[in-house]
């Protein structure tokens, strides 16, 4: 009896289920694509990614119908009020059995009229698998002061985000500059500054808080990256400040009073560089190759009086060679991209995995392209030695920091061209011929979501598991243990 009654209370649950879809009769075709939002029209997505809920902002209606087939088989069938919202289950099989085909979304909305049906849109479904998820940082656009700031990490087949470290553990703690070993988070590095400041070092579950400053070195460590052996991080050290401009459209310029690269030798809890990365210049942004011979950075003539003259600074891409078996660097810089010549500026280079690319920002001037709306990404074909915009990921609006898959295939960016204020993270891959796909923003359960958040998204990395960081562990150790002091060789 009781199977009975189980059976019986989920037919009718199905039965009030389908009774509450309305059927859509007679729609007046459109012939073009709904303007949803998020814009997934003809992107290209992995077969592991988060339902593409969205919704219609640009027009009022009563109802919207969405039926979702696959070019191979099955299809979805959702209908909402004011958003669509596909089952994750149903959702993950259509994109598992369409995996290196397409999905089509037929769209009707109703309003006062009747119904409307939009002209059916694909979407790509990927053969290229992606990583695991993503660690980033939000925070709040403050300039002077920050509130809650925090580094997450999320899943990239479901929409939970959990916190790996909020600034709330320790008062007056700031939490930035997160890293891992080719998006290994077993080899992790997270700088934290305020009174407790240190910077954490985690690596195969053992974790220790460093001092980074020495007597030798500008500031304490920062902008890291490791070097692929995991015997070495490398490091920028810098003198940054921030000013405000009376322009009204622009808001803030952030740059570098001096600034130098080092290299931190795990091992012997040193760190060392060379004449050639130490000098009157500005050195920032330092990346290893993914085959560890080479360090890349960029390199910026020193200005007096920066206040002045920042516009005038604009950095270059340079390569120095390492020899990671004794710790050395060449004995030359080469440049790869020339200010002088391109009249730019370029901050973040990020070499792909494979070896392939070297993607970077470029701006007008300066270092911190983050508030620049000029800001693109352009992508370095490491064996042709050209280098061109990423024209099909690019907008009208700040394009930014960037990482790379574990494969090479996907790249996640930070942008501001949803609304010119916040930074959000949108993800495209990249094919053998170094052509990318249309962007996509990263999925929400509510896709109205992105309307009440207060915060940006910043620094994107890649992961290939979760982190597993204990804030408990790193709590008190902040509070009751000093930071181990490097040394400076």
């Amino acid at each position: 009896m009781r199977v009975k009654k189980i059976i019986y209370i989920l037919t009718l649950f199905t039965v009030m289920f389908t009774g509450c879809r309305e059927t859509v009769k007679s729609p007046v075709q459109i012939n073009e694509y709904p303007k949803i939002y998020p814009d997934y029209t003809e992107v290209t997505v992995p077969a592991t990614i988060a339902p593409l809920n969205f919704t219609i902002k640009s027009e009022k209606f009563d109802r919207i119908d969405v039926v979702i087939s696959g070019k191979q088989k099955g299809s979805v069938h959702v209908q909402g009020k004011e958003i669509v919202q596909f089952p994750e289950k149903e959702w993950r099989r259509l994109l598992q059995d369409n995996k290196g085909s397409e999905i089509e979304a037929l769209v009707s909305i109703k309003d006062k009229d009747g119904w409307k049906q939009y002209k059916p849109f694909p979407v790509h479904i990927s053969d290229y698998p992606i990583d695991y998820g993503l660690v980033y940082r939000m925070i709040a656009p403050g300039y002077v002061i920050y509130s809650k700031m925090g580094i997450y990490q999320r899943n990239f087949s479901d929409f939970e985000q959990k916190p790996i470290v909020e600034n709330t553990l320790v008062p007056g703690m700031c939490v930035n500059c997160h890293a891992f070993n080719q998006n290994n988070p077993a080899e992790m590095s997270l700088h934290i500054r305020g009174e407790h400041g240190a910077t954490m070092l985690q690596m195969n579950g053992n974790m220790q808080l460093l001092n980074t400053k020495t007597d030798s070195t500008i500031s304490a460590c920062v902008y890291p990256y490791w070097h692929p052996s995991g015997k070495y991080i490398a490091y920028s050290v810098n003198a940054t400040k921030q000013a405000f401009h009376e322009i009204r459209d622009e808001r803030i310029e952030v740059f570098d009073e001096a600034s130098d690269i080092v290299v931190y030798n795990i091992a012997h809890n040193q760190l060392f560089s060379c004449p050639l990365l130490k000098t009157e210049n500005f050195e920032t942004f330092p990346v290893f190759s993914p085959d560890g011979n080479t360090l890349y950075f960029c390199s910026a003539t020193k200005h007096s009086i920066v206040q002045n003259d920042y516009k005038n600074i604009k950095y270059s891409l340079c390569k120095i060679a390492f020899d990671p078996g004794n710790g050395t660097f060449g004995d030359k810089i080469d440049t790869l991209i020339s200010a002088a010549q391109t009249g730019k500026s370029i901050s973040f280079p990020r070499p792909s995995f494979d070896g392939n690319y070297l993607m970077y920002t470029q701006s007008d001037y300066g270092n911190f392209s983050i508030w620049h709306k000029e800001a693109d990404l352009y992508l370095l074909d490491l064996k042709t030695g050209t280098s061109r915009p990423l024209q099909e990921v690019n907008s009208d609006n700040t394009e930014s920091f960037h990482d790379w898959s574990s494969n090479s295939r996907w790249f996640v960016f930070s942008s501001r061209r949803d609304d010119g204020l916040y930074t959000r993270l949108y993800i495209s891959s990249i094919d053998d011929t170094g052509q990318a796909t249309k962007p996509f923003m990263l999925p929400q359960k509510d896709p109205r979501f992105y309307d009440a958040c207060l915060y940006s998204y910043n620094v994107p990395e890649f992961i290939v598991a979760p982190v597993k960081v204990s804030a408990n562990e790193l709590e008190k150790k902040l509070l009751t243990e000093k930071p181990i002091r490097i040394t400076y060789k």
